[in-house]
């Protein structure tokens, strides 16, 4: 129940009964799904409720407004995504920073692809939602901070953090473009973004006593 639990934080009021949380994901899978139909701007709490088959007043026992309903739903993507990552990670058993690299672009691109509202949404960059004190990317780059600083034998402190953000940044804009350029991403721009992430974070993760594995001729 992790992915609806860490959702709570944009909600009114926190599930406390399987019903009610079984509730919240019809509403969130709701909004999901006519997000990619109509669009943010035309997507109201009033649609969702019908889609998910609750009365309105169960979504404004949740939500106060659609922008709150967005930004759960975008709590949730990086939830599921987390999980995904991590999933990956343990089936890789080591491997070096580099295979990981390739583990958290593939599944955030996989997402990208598949999962409903994420091309809208994705972890909240595409639209506002949260607060400015609690930017998406800065999420994103403290969930990846927590997943790989034990494998890279790194301390989860600033400078990792730093490091991973630059990288999150640089991919957000990058995958965005690609997704611009051709709907299912465009692959020569992908491949652009996968070696310039592996050019700095070699700089940064690599060194005379920490090369994890040969760099491709």
């Amino acid at each position: 129940m992790r992915a609806v639990s860490d959702a709570t934080t944009a909600l009114r009021r926190a599930p406390v009964q399987r019903r009610s949380a079984e509730r919240l994901t019809r509403i969130l899978d709701a909004c999901a799904d006519l997000l990619d139909e109509v669009g943010y701007d035309a997507l109201s709490t009033r649609a969702v409720a019908q889609r998910a088959g609750v009365p309105i007043g169960s979504v404004y026992r949740f939500f106060g407004n659609k922008r709150a309903m967005a930004d759960a739903l975008a709590r949730r993507n990086l939830e599921r995504y987390t999980e995904r990552v991590r999933r990956r990670l343990d089936a890789l058993d080591g491997g070096g920073w580099r295979r990981a690299l390739d583990a958290v672009l593939d599944e955030y691109l996989a997402m990208k692809r598949t999962a409903p509202g994420f091309s809208l949404v994705d972890f909240g960059n595409q639209i506002p939602v949260g607060s400015r004190h609690d930017e998406p990317n800065h999420r994103v780059a403290d969930r990846l901070t927590e997943l790989l600083a034990g494998s890279l034998g790194r301390r989860p402190d600033d400078t990792l953090r730093r490091t991973f953000l630059v990288a999150v940044e640089t991919a957000d804009t990058l995958v965005h473009l690609a997704f611009r350029v051709d709907p299912k991403g465009d692959a020569g721009i992908i491949a652009e973004m996968r070696e310039l992430l592996r050019a700095y974070l070699g700089r940064v993760l690599d060194g005379p006593e920490r090369g994890d594995e040969p760099r491709p001729e």
